[in-house]
């Protein structure tokens, strides 16, 4: 069980070696920005599966760093809500404040009168960079049809040959209500949707605009950085445009001559992808896929021109006034896959098929500026549950996007567009559920969402609300608040990060990533229990990093087939109880398990990750990274010379690449972050690799230079 304590096995001091790392001392474990609130939440577990847990927290906790275990802070902390139980986490908490604590590098909080310490973490302005590429590579794991070659997957998690290209599968696949010869199609390529490996237009839609609008609105969280360690690396386009044209090119594929788009593919189960050998089917054209399909090519054409990308540009444009204009006049076309193909209804209801036709809409007018699709949103737009509710939803939040993108451009009747903007800011910026809710301190783990929304999903929902309290500073809402606004959003990724009951981060593996309490299993046909990759932490490979598993669901329970009658004494046998307390049986915030068991404890209610969730984390966590990290003068940037370091993070070594137009002998220096050179190598070649075993973890630079251009890049080494 992940829920208790591991004692540190490092080769220090014996006082700082019996040091006990708990999670009642819960911090991000990736780190805080100087300028934003740093509050360390003292866990006192009162109700749920670790109420006997009992603790006390000493009266002063310290601030200590990391290297040298100095005290560089003293603070008592204050009780949260006079000392009152909340019933959605079953928790008492203390706050630990150290925000006016500003000096960089890497800390820990610690108890000295219980002798307990935090998860590490850092204060500095790039720590969330390296995270972000770790989370975006989850997409590569998730591509369908290619190999995942060691270059790029790593030896833990390679699957050297192609998957869903054999027989009756993705490249010759047929039509499941009419498999005939003439049927067959080639919709190789996309991503598989969540834990198995279906994948649906229907479901991309939120995961392509969320990635889509993370460039545009937060270029230099991507645009600087074309080396995230895919195939497409180093091609001249940020590695998230190459991952979501990975996406795209299949999505054209579903498109038909007549621009109708077919609504999925699907079938097949087996670890690792590539020997699922099942046949494949997908399902035929539907309303609402066509018209999620020319949202997302409206908004991704829009973001390729952005990029210089036009001829690329063009063809999706081609592509949504096309799949438009299809919808338009086939509006009533549905497929319901359940129990025919896949897994979930990815089949829209009314107001969902209403939602993905003002998504298109708007994009679409963005595009071509043509008065049809302006004329529809603002015929249209006061069906959104925005405007009937006056309330923000955040499971509502990609078309909320779409909505205030409307309002936002050139065209637009004022009107609709200050109606828009008012509705959202009331909500946002008075709500409970919103910045009211972190202002009156409503959660005592600082990311407030009301006891029923924790569902099955609910860490994509924390992501989300996240996205729309940020809103409030991309559209220039509420302006006097935006500190506030800020600050709220942050809150949520730091939940996500550890500052949640169990002091956990909830994406997978990331124990060499900087979360030294992270999942280490997750609910994902290739990565399932039982396999090799099935935990991280009992000597198998583990899940690949940085995936968000669901989260806690209050709603879970076991298969309705249980206790008894589940087909088998061993099926029966799942049913049992008593190791699933939690997730049954707890507080809303504690109904979490980190465990990948299948059916009947349907684990993926709770574990099991999806493109949405992971593209929602995405949006939001770009909104904090830095980019170029401005941590010395000698900061990350290119001069006239193109580089990259693979793994970074790294270990005991990295690989240096550089640009096809080096030419004679380059320097490779590895500098410390005020610029001291540490080590220094020459080479006349375009790769080197750097023997890193005797560097101390911690964030160096390395220094490439050429011929009169350079290269710098930020690297960091885990332990």
């Amino acid at each position: 069980m992940i829920y208790r304590y591991f004692a540190f096995l490092f080769c220090l001091p014996f006082s700082v070696a019996s040091q006990t790392l708990s999670y009642h001392l819960a911090v991000d474990q990736f780190g805080y920005l100087p300028d934003a609130p740093k509050i360390a939440v003292v866990s006192i577990p009162q109700t749920g599966f670790n109420a006997s847990d009992t603790y006390t927290p000493g009266n002063m906790l310290q601030l200590r760093r990391e290297s040298d275990d100095a005290v560089v802070f003293t603070a008592s902390h204050t009780a949260w809500n006079n000392g009152n139980t909340d019933n959605i986490s079953g928790d008492k908490a203390r706050w630990f404040d150290f925000s006016g604590f500003t000096d960089l590098g890497e800390f820990y909080v610690f108890d000295p009168g219980s002798n307990i310490r935090s998860a590490s973490f850092s204060i500095g302005l790039s720590m969330y960079d390296s995270l972000m590429r770790t989370a975006i590579r989850t997409f590569y794991y998730q591509r369908c049809g290619v190999a995942k070659q060691v270059a790029y997957a790593g030896s833990k998690w390679a699957d050297p040959s192609p998957c869903h290209i054999g027989a009756n599968q993705d490249s010759h696949c047929r039509l499941v209500t009419n498999p005939t010869l003439l049927s067959e199609r080639d919709l190789s390529g996309g991503w598989h949707d969540a834990g198995d490996y279906n994948k649906y237009v229907n479901f991309s839609l939120a995961p392509v605009l969320d990635l889509a609008i993370s460039v545009m609105e937060s270029p230099l969280a991507f645009t600087a950085d074309d080396s995230y360690g895919i195939p497409e690396s180093n091609n001249g386009l940020p590695d998230i445009a190459d991952e979501l044209k990975w996406e795209l090119d299949w999505l054209l594929r579903m498109q038909q001559d007549d621009g109708s788009v077919l609504c999925m593919v699907g079938g097949g189960s087996a670890s690792p992808p590539s020997s699922d050998g099942n046949t494949r089917y997908y399902g035929p054209a539907t309303t609402s896929a066509t018209y999620s399909a020319a949202a997302m090519f409206a908004i991704c054409s829009r973001l390729f021109n952005n990029l210089g990308s036009n001829t690329y540009s063009d063809s999706l444009k081609t592509a949504a006034v096309n799949a438009w204009k299809w919808a338009k006049s086939h509006p009533g076309v549905v497929f319901y896959n359940s129990g025919v193909l896949g897994a979930g209804e990815q089949e829209r209801d009314a107001y969902g098929l209403f939602t993905s036709t003002l998504c298109a809409a708007v994009y679409l007018f963005d595009i071509t500026s043509d008065a049809e699709y302006k004329t529809w949103v603002e015929n249209n737009y006061q069906q959104h549950h925005l405007l009937v509710w006056s309330w923000a939803s955040m499971y509502e939040s990609t078309s909320l996007d779409a909505l205030l993108y409307f309002a936002n451009l050139a065209g637009p009747s004022g009107p609709v567009a200050s109606q828009i903007r008012n509705v959202y800011n009331a909500s946002l910026s008075n709500a409970n559920d919103h910045l009211a809710g972190y202002n009156n301190h409503l959660d005592p783990y600082r990311a407030y969402l009301g006891e029923g929304n924790y569902v099955w999903g609910s860490n994509s929902v924390k992501a989300r609300e996240g996205i729309l309290l940020y809103n409030m500073l991309t559209y220039n809402l509420n302006a006097a608040q935006h500190p506030k606004f800020r600050e709220a959003a942050l809150a949520y990724l730091h939940y996500l990060h550890g500052v949640n009951p169990f002091g956990l981060c909830y994406l997978t593996n990331m124990s060499g990533h900087g979360a030294e309490r992270s999942v280490q299993e997750m609910y994902h046909t290739w990565f399932g229990d039982g396999t090799s990759w099935d935990n991280a932490q009992t000597g198998g490979k583990g899940p690949a990093p940085g995936f968000l598993t669901g989260g806690p669901n209050k709603y879970y329970n076991v298969d309705g087939c249980c206790p008894n009658n589940c087909g088998s004494a061993q099926n029966n046998a799942l049913c049992a109880t008593a190791g699933l307390q939690p997730p049954l049986n707890q507080p809303a915030m504690k109904s979490y398990k980190d465990w990948n068991t299948s059916w009947p404890q349907n684990s993926w209610e709770i574990t099991e990750p999806a493109i949405y969730y992971q593209a929602a984390y995405i949006r939001l966590l770009s909104k904090f990274v830095q980019g170029t990290p401005i941590i010395s003068a000698n900061e990350p940037k290119r001069e006239g010379l193109e580089c990259s370091v693979f793994p970074n993070p790294a270990r005991e070594y990295c690989q240096i690449s550089l640009g096809q137009s080096v030419s004679g002998i380059s320097s490779i220096k590895i500098c410390s972050l005020s610029g001291q050179v540490l080590a220094e190598r020459f080479t006349t070649e375009r790769q080197a690799h750097l023997d890193l075993a005797n560097l101390p973890p911690g964030f160096y630079f390395i220094r490439i230079e050429n011929s009169g251009r350079s290269c710098t890049e930020k690297l960091a080494i885990g332990k």
